[in-house]
């Protein structure tokens, strides 16, 4: 295929600084990628997807379509003139609003990674807020066996009808984890942590059972709408339970 993808002038790109811009199909009007970058960086993409055919990637696969359907990706630079901390904030807060499943179902993303500290500072309802910043210390039950993991490094996003998409919090805690079989298969519920505070309670209604991929690993299938767990356990400060240098798993018993 040619490369016609237009380029910015060296004066553009003098008087746009770092920018945040966005990747439109034209057959629909939906934003299909969100970036950040500076000189010629919003046109990248396309020029990947015309020189580069042997890398695959949901995006470059996309512009690949929009062109072989006879159309042209559209470009959009929404803010400019910015810092990079700028730009990487006003991007992490487009990516987040796209991908906030509350409220939006139509632009999904191709991005691979998500936005700048969106789990820390990204949209949240006034009662996640709360619990984010005036979370209540975890109190082990009585008589309860938890096991605690850690998703600080497996909470990402997954792809779902082609797209990139906020993950499943129950996805995401329930696999898969080396854990001591028999003792995981006494807990009462699984408690998915990320920075020390509990995201996700499941209620076991299964033993563990080992992933084809690796035998050294399990998941587990639960329920997450357990009104006393997650009463109890949900949005609570780990701070009295931490995990061991290196460790993704804590067990907390009596």
């Amino acid at each position: 295929m040619k490369n016609d993808i237009p380029q910015f002038s060296q004066k553009v790109q003098e008087e746009l600084d770092y920018y945040v811009y966005c990747l439109v199909d034209p057959r629909d009007k939906k934003v299909f990628y969100v970036g950040k970058g500076i000189g010629n960086r919003v046109f990248a993409h396309a020029n990947d997807a015309l020189e580069a055919e042997d890398l695959a990637t949901d995006k470059l696969d996309k512009i690949r379509e929009i062109i072989k359907a006879g159309y042209t990706v559209r470009h959009y630079i929404i803010r400019h003139k910015l810092t990079e901390e700028d730009a990487f904030t006003v991007e992490s807060v487009l990516i987040d609003f796209l991908t906030y499943k509350d409220f939006n179902n139509d632009s999904l993303l191709t991005n691979i990674v998500a936005g700048h500290h969106q789990w820390d500072e990204g949209i949240k309802t006034v009662n996640e807020i709360k619990q984010l910043y005036d979370c209540e210390p975890l109190k082990l039950q009585p008589g309860h066996k938890l096991l605690m993991v850690n998703l600080n490094r497996t909470y990402h996003q997954k792809t779902e009808n082609g797209m990139r998409v906020r993950p499943d919090l129950y996805e995401v805690t329930r696999k898969s984890w080396k854990i001591n079989k028999t003792r995981a298969d006494e807990i009462d519920y699984l408690l998915g942590v990320y920075r020390g505070v509990v995201r996700c309670v499941v209620k076991p209604t299964t033993k563990w059972i080992a992933t084809r991929e690796d035998a050294k690993r399990y998941y587990i299938e639960g329920i997450t709408d357990d009104k006393v767990g997650n009463a109890l356990y949900l949005n609570k400060d780990t701070k009295a339970y931490p995990f061991g240098s290196g460790s993704a798993i804590r067990y907390v018993e009596e």
